[in-house]
């Protein structure tokens, strides 16, 4: 588990920033909850991770270790899963950016691990707002574009939760985090419209959505490298010398 925190001292933070136009950092935001009886709580975090460094392995950015408690009100019902408010959430991501500023890192990625973390999209839709540089990846197209080019069989709207990408990713990065089950744990549940009233008890009672039996570790390996391709947009737009902010 020791490749969640990187290894950086500040010389090498200082080497890899002369290096470069602009400095970019990358935040993995994961959560802690429950993901079924053969996925880790941390399972989200272990995801974004695995996003971050791969990442972190073609491009020169600036690794931060993970935000590993987030927003996972809707998983209450399971022991184990634990929230902050998105008022502390949207706080502590501005701070981080914030500070890093005041080092010199004037652009900041946040990798999502955990789609109920909405509130990130208003910290960078605020933060772009006030001409700060930040992004929030992967979007629902490059997660769209990564599953068709590892050959994911179910749908973004079917693999919610636990499922074939969440699977996948595990059984390349991290194998040995995977309890028995999985192979056979399927539940679709594609009508969530009251989900946010409900949370997941309403609609699952294992806690998974979506299809884990299908997960492999060769999808999870093509996942990270298609995002990692998509992630050079990302790149290219904050630092870039004319993209509205204020450097």
């Amino acid at each position: 588990m020791s490749d969640l925190v990187p290894a950086d001292t500040t010389e090498d933070v200082r080497t890899r920033g002369a290096g470069v136009s602009r400095q970019v950092a990358v935040l993995p935001v994961g959560s802690f909850e429950q993901h079924g009886a053969f996925l880790p709580l941390a399972t989200d975090t272990l995801v974004a991770c695995a996003v971050a460094r791969e990442i972190a392995g073609a491009y020169p950015v600036h690794l931060l270790p993970p935000v590993t408690i987030s927003c996972s009100h809707e998983h209450a019902a399971w022991p184990g899963t634990v929230s902050i408010s998105s008022v502390t959430l949207h706080t502590v991501v501005r701070d981080i950016a914030a500070s890093l500023r005041r080092s010199g890192v004037d652009a900041l990625v946040v990798v999502n691990g955990h789609g109920g973390n909405y509130v990130l999209g208003n910290v960078v839709q605020e933060s772009s707002a006030r001409g700060e540089r930040m992004a929030l990846f992967p979007a629902p197209e490059d997660w769209e574009e990564a599953r068709e080019r590892a050959g994911v069989v179910t749908s973004l709207l079917t693999d919610m939760h636990a499922g074939e990408i969440e699977t996948s990713i595990l059984l390349h990065a991290h194998p040995e985090m995977l309890r028995p089950g999985y192979e056979t744990s399927d539940f679709v549940a594609d009508d969530r419209r009251h989900l946010l009233t409900l949370g997941m008890s309403g609609y699952t009672d294992s806690g998974v959505i979506g299809r884990p039996s299908l997960g492999s570790a060769e999808k999870g390996k093509e996942l990270l490298a298609s995002l990692a391709d998509s992630f050079g947009a990302y790149f290219s737009t904050l630092t870039s010398a004319d993209d509205g902010a204020d450097g």
